[in-house]
């Protein structure tokens, strides 16, 4: 796969966006682990909700599209975020707004030691 059919709609757009709390966070995270990357699928449990691993860790190909680089204060490397074409198609026409949220998520996401999940929130936005 290319890299420009892997980055739908990555130069339009700013596609995803952190909240202070969920940037915050980040920070910590990165602190602990290292360069991070998200991956949202859309599948069950928990899979609808973005996971936060170190950045690799989870193996990304042909069926994902890359929505962002996101730029975190104090954290040097952007942290990618990833989302399978298949969920893509259906939120192609959203902003994706990356918040956290007391609770535990997935025990595969970094943060769920932390009492925390993120979670996004969306809002509509015009056609490409």
């Amino acid at each position: 796969m290319d890299e420009d059919s892997a980055r739908v709609g990555y130069d339009e757009v700013p596609r995803v966006e952190l909240t202070p709390a969920a940037a915050g966070l980040l920070r910590r995270l990165h602190e602990a682990h290292g360069p991070l990357m998200f991956h949202q699928s859309g599948g069950c449990c928990d899979g609808s909700a973005p996971m936060c691993y170190p950045e690799g860790e989870f193996r990304t190909g042909g069926s994902d599209v890359l929505l962002a680089e996101l730029d975190v204060a104090g954290v040097e490397a952007p942290v990618t975020f990833w989302m399978s074409r298949s969920q893509y198609e259906v939120w192609a026409h959203t902003r994706l707004i990356v918040d956290v949220v007391e609770g535990r998520g997935s025990g595969f996401s970094l943060e769920a030691p932390e009492g925390v999940r993120f979670l996004i929130r969306s809002r509509v936005v015009g056609p490409e």
